[in-house]
């Protein structure tokens, strides 16, 4: 009897181990599936995490600082977005012809000066936007007839020059003591009196202060 009842037992073991093998195929790449799925979850939760800090850095940099966001977007101010920025100073370019002391006048006004052209670069920079009009620059000699002045005082007669060819002069007898550029963006010598657009300039405004941010 014993004999005969063990190779039913070993097929009866094989049988139930063959049932089973596959069960455990599953429950195991179900917990592969789980754990990944909670480590998926674990770096959401840190991706979020971070950007929260981040974003709660940035809200304690604006609160600090208010305007610092407008200074990048507009670093002449947000309040005077018609000045141009180049080479850390504001331009503004009028869009009214006036007199040269009336531009002069109306700069000052702005807390800032008629143009000083003293180099390459911004004569560039000036030509590029006042194209196929006369503009007004700090540039005269109303107190000595061919002693020509920079509004800022630099030197003028060894700074840089772009007179149009044979300018400046006197046109007709009359006086011309103010610079002005050209329509192609050489200087020309024109009567005060006249009227042109003009350029104002001047330096980047200051960063507030955390004392006048609270008044």
């Amino acid at each position: 009897m014993d004999e005969d009842k063990s190779p039913d037992e070993f097929r009866t073991y094989k049988g139930r181990n063959l049932i089973q093998r596959p069960f455990f195929l599953i429950y195991a790449l179900l917990g592969v599936s789980y754990l990944l799925i909670i480590i998926g979850f674990v770096v959401a939760l840190s991706k979020v995490a971070t950007v929260s800090s981040e974003i709660s850095k940035m809200r304690t940099t604006l609160a600090k600082d208010p305007f610092q966001h407008d200074l990048h977007l507009f670093p002449c101010g947000a309040d005077t977005r018609q000045w141009e920025y180049f080479s850390g100073k504001c331009y503004y370019f009028s869009l009214k012809a006036v007199s040269w002391h009336m531009a002069k006048a109306q700069c000052e006004q702005q807390h800032s000066q008629l143009v000083i052209i003293d180099g390459f670069a911004k004569q560039n920079f000036i030509q590029t936007r006042t194209r196929n009009e006369r503009f007004w620059i700090g540039l005269h000699d109303l107190r000595t007839e061919g002693e020509w002045k920079w509004l800022d005082g630099s030197n003028y007669r060894t700074g840089f020059q772009n007179w149009k060819q044979g300018e400046p002069n006197s046109y007709q007898s009359r006086d011309e003591d103010c610079g002005q550029v050209w329509i192609n963006g050489e200087w020309n010598d024109y009567t005060c009196n006249s009227e042109s657009y003009y350029v104002c300039e001047k330096p980047l405004p200051v960063k507030p202060t955390a004392a006048s941010k609270r008044t």
